[in-house]
């Protein structure tokens, strides 16, 4: 599964009504153009192909008055929002995600109830867990890698790293329940986009066809 369809999304949601550079710009500011493949080309791509899936809805804007092409502002529809919520649950719940699915999942999940969050979490733990046992079934953590030759240095990351996993989940359940963070229905959401006239401090610079609509 690709973040970018999650983070792009996500991005349109939290504007209401965007067009491709602010989006482009919202992800550059989270530093997704770092840790994900949201690049300017994919995320134009996305909207476009999200569009044509009925995931967003395409406004045409009028050309301003100082002349140029209009500009396509992109709102989320119902469809899209199922498919927001279902990626963002899939993706905190599977182990086996990669780290930039997980990442933009972690971004958006005050978006869910606190509860449900919770809910969410913990069954993570219960799926790492689960993904630990199938690997002890071969591995005997206490015997350490070299029962298996080189070979068992692979399971001992493996290990390791679910062990680590379960470990900061657990430490992200304790904050939530113990009332960090807004998350849906609790008042006014943490505001992570750039305003319209907002310098971004992280953009790249590069410099991509739609920029200019």
């Amino acid at each position: 599964m690709s973040a970018i369809r999650l983070l792009v999304l996500g991005a349109v949601r939290q504007h209401g009504r965007a067009h491709g550079y602010q989006v482009r710009n919202d992800l550059e500011y989270w530093g997704a153009h770092q840790w994900s493949t949201a690049k300017p080309g994919s995320i134009y791509h996305a909207l476009k192909q999200m569009a044509k899936q009925g995931l967003l809805h395409a406004h045409e804007i009028a050309p301003s008055t100082a002349g140029g092409p209009p500009r396509t502002e992109y709102e989320i529809t119902e469809r899209g929002s199922e498919e927001y919520f279902r990626l963002v649950r899939e993706a905190l719940t599977s182990y086996d995600q990669k780290m930039d699915m997980k990442s933009a999942a972690i971004g958006f999940i005050v978006d869910l109830p606190r509860a449900e969050a919770v809910a969410l979490l913990k069954e993570r733990i219960r799926r790492i867990e689960e993904w630990r046992g199938a690997v002890t079934r071969h591995y005997v953590p206490e015997q350490g890698p070299e029962q298996l030759g080189h070979i068992g240095e692979i399971m001992n990351l493996w290990i390791n790293t679910a062990d680590a996993e379960a470990e900061w989940t657990q430490g992200l359940i304790s904050r939530v329940e113990g009332g960090a963070y807004t998350f849906s229905g609790e008042g006014e959401p943490f505001v992570g986009v750039l305003a319209d006239d907002e310098a971004n401090p992280y953009a790249t610079g590069e410099r991509h066809p739609e920029d200019a609509r």
